[in-house]
């Protein structure tokens, strides 16, 4: 039984709302626990800040632990009294599927900001920022309306500003920061609009009913809704770094501290096409005619000019690894907009193959981004060119980041790069979109080049420091000195947080090679 809240008017027959809080539990929880580490923020000790990165590890583990009732079926709260199918808050496969991937990044991310927040950022800020984020996040997959779908994605961006500016009198964090607001200011304006063009048309802005009444529009608001659902497209290609609404990416992971970097590449992308799944599929079937042949280009562009710029990214340039990794989520990202697309040819409403590919993607990328953060805290630059001899010096890190390499390549041995890849292809090819087929097996084969460099410089032989030569007629300061051989380097620890990051992502990527079937399982997940 769920607890009822009983809301009584004078004069007027009571209305009786349902909340099923085992539903809500996974944001409900991060929040709260946001709250917490706020509030513990003010009495700790500077000498026990730490303590706040285990509670939110405590407090992500225990999100995603709420999700294992929700694992069948379908649960729905907050519905509207006269018309019990129309509801704000759905729990079905889709969203249990996105939650769990969402919630599971930012655990992820927690583990590789563990030592950062002891040495470089603000524990307390951090913590906080991250948590409410996560909790915007897991709310999101779950909207069934436009008021809700829209405050979770603000709540899930308006933290992530101020945590890509989080490195105080940092340059780069800085103007990383302006960019992405600004950007996702003017997207989330667009969308605004989008929506109130919506509302004007249908009267409602249930999803559902939503798409009930825009196949009945009247024809003197057929322009209306016609604007509204492109521009509320525009303002969810923006979140989702779709071309050519991408141009903050590259600077932005840059700028921002890595784990948040990570984070954006992940659960920042998780959340955009989520929202953009559920307007377009949910929402607006009515207009598939409009967003269908949208959505194919805009794929076809991101994975282009993805792919392209990152194939012209220079070795040597700092932080031209990062740079590499935020150009190749751009790619990514038009691979995850094909099924979406397809969906509007197809006639159906699976978005399955969408859902799959992000499931390995968020797997494999946040692994390349835990062993580039292993690897910046002794060479902070984070060149390509750092990459060089990896595996001589750290042979597990250098072998896990060409395995994430590799899935992400859709090379063998990873074999869940290479089928996520294939069951994106074949939706194209079931909707009759040939060319953007054709287009997406172009685009693989462009990025085989910057995967496999990359891969093959961790296994080249570190380059030797050659001694400056002494100046003529100064005598050795080792005279009388048996030569010996020099000194090498010591080799930094691992902090344990980010050796366990490193090895859990690359353990589930291994898995999910062996056992595809755990992942593409969910290329048949349907929305209603």
């Amino acid at each position: 039984m769920t607890p009822d809240v009983t809301i009584a008017a004078a004069g007027t027959a009571s209305l009786v709302q349902s909340v099923d809080w085992v539903a809500i539990a996974p944001p409900l929880i991060a929040a709260a626990v946001a709250l917490v580490v706020l509030l513990a923020d003010l009495f700790l000790p500077p000498a026990r800040k730490p303590l706040l990165g285990w509670i939110t590890l405590a407090g992500l583990v225990a999100a995603l632990a709420a999700l294992v009732p929700l694992r069948t079926g379908s649960r729905s709260t907050f519905c509207l009294t006269a018309n019990p199918d129309a509801c704000s808050y759905t729990v079905d496969q889709f969203a249990f599927v996105i939650q769990a991937l969402v919630l599971g990044g930012a655990l992820l991310t927690a583990l590789l900001a563990m030592k950062d927040t002891e040495e470089k950022l603000p524990a307390g800020e951090f913590w906080f920022l991250l948590l409410s984020s996560a909790a915007g996040a897991a709310l999101l997959p779950a909207a069934r309306d436009l008021a809700t779908l829209v405050v979770a994605l603000e709540v899930a961006s308006l933290p992530a500003f101020a945590l890509v500016g989080l490195k105080r009198g940092d340059r780069l964090s800085s103007e990383a920061a302006l960019k992405f607001f600004l950007s996702s200011v003017t997207a989330t304006a667009v969308m605004l609009l989008g929506v109130s063009f919506v509302y004007a048309a249908t009267g409602t802005l249930h999803l559902t009913e939503i798409a009930t009444k825009l196949a009945d529009v009247p024809g003197q608001l057929g322009t209306v809704a016609e604007t509204g659902v492109v521009l509320t497209l525009v303002g969810f290609a923006f979140k989702t770094a779709a071309a050519p609404f991408h141009f903050w990416v590259p600077d932005t992971y840059v700028g921002a501290p890595l784990p948040v970097a990570a984070y954006l590449s992940v659960v920042g992308k998780a959340v955009g096409f989520s929202g953009l799944i559920l307007v377009t599929v949910v929402a607006f079937p009515a207009y598939a005619d409009v967003w269908g042949p949208a959505l194919a280009v805009l794929a076809a562009l991101t994975m282009t000019i993805g792919n392209a710029a990152a194939v012209r990214q220079a070795s040597t340039r700092a932080h031209s690894a990062v740079r590499l990794l935020a150009w190749s989520s751009v790619g990514q990202a038009g691979y995850l907009l094909v099924p979406i697309a397809a969906a509007a040819y197809s006639g159906d409403n699976k978005v399955g193959a969408t859902v799959a590919y992000a499931l390995m993607y968020a797997v494999v990328n946040l692994g390349a981004f835990a062993v580039a953060a292993l690897v910046a805290r002794g060479k902070p630059l984070n060149r390509l060119t750092d990459y060089r001899g990896l595996y001589a010096e750290r042979p597990l890190a250098a072998l896990a980041l060409a395995f994430f390499l590799l899935c992400l390549a859709g090379l063998p041995p990873g074999i869940i790069g290479l089928f996520a890849k294939v069951t994106v292809f074949s939706a194209a090819v079931d909707a009759g979109l040939g060319w953007l087929a054709v287009v997406m097996a172009v685009n693989v084969v462009v990025a085989l080049y910057y995967y496999l460099r990359w891969t093959a410089i961790l296994f080249r032989a570190p380059e030797t420091a050659v001694a400056p030569a002494e100046p003529a007629g100064e005598p050795s300061a080792a005279v009388g000195a048996s030569s010996g051989p020099v000194a090498q380097p010591v080799r930094s620890r691992v902090p344990a947080p980010l050796a366990v990051a490193v090895a859990l992502t690359a353990t589930v990527g291994v898995v999910l090679s062996g056992l595809p079937q755990l992942a593409l399982h969910f290329a048949s997940v349907t929305l209603f």
